[in-house]
């Protein structure tokens, strides 16, 4: 068995998730790939959304300095996806609200998107780990909007 670590960001916008129709797949999905050697899972997220959509994304866990050590973004879950009967994907779940960039999906990756609201997850067409981690990227992204981030100011003697 061999797993390769895979990094997918539900891309939340007006209370609506991004979705690509993957090409060599044939189903819906939303933006991600693997993480390269030495790259650390948070900036595979942001990379592989700005690559696949030409969005630019702000995690819903950022990375924050913890003394002489720094927190990184933290996945919202780990999934581990089988690929084939010897290949498996642990694939590192983020969310994420858009901060910049224009839409701009590569023809390389998908051959359509679409932005799904809570109602159009509802659609058998997608898978249901994607309709599940898509309402609830909905609702978080929607709730860290209306809380008042938290002070980042560390202070140093």
């Amino acid at each position: 068995m061999t797993r390769d670590f895979t990094a997918t960001t539900f891309v939340v916008q007006d209370d609506r998730t991004l979705l690509l129709f993957h090409r060599k797949i044939g189903a819906w999905f939303p933006p991600g790939g693997h993480i390269d050697p030495d790259e650390l899972p948070d900036d595979a997220a942001r990379r592989e959304v700005r690559e696949e959509t030409g969005l630019e994304v702000e995690l819903l866990s950022s990375r924050r300095p913890l003394g002489e050590v720094e927190v990184l973004g933290r996945p919202e879950c780990i999934l581990l996806e089988d690929i084939s009967n010897d290949h498996q994907h642990i694939d590192l779940i983020y969310y994420a609200r858009v901060t910049g960039g224009a839409l701009s999906v590569s023809d390389a990756e998908a051959s359509g998107f679409r932005w799904c609201s809570l109602e159009d997850l509802a659609d058998e067409a997608i898978h249901e780990d994607i309709r599940v981690l898509g309402r609830e990227a909905i609702a978080r992204v929607g709730e860290a909007s209306e809380t008042p981030p938290l002070s980042t100011t560390a202070h140093k003697e």
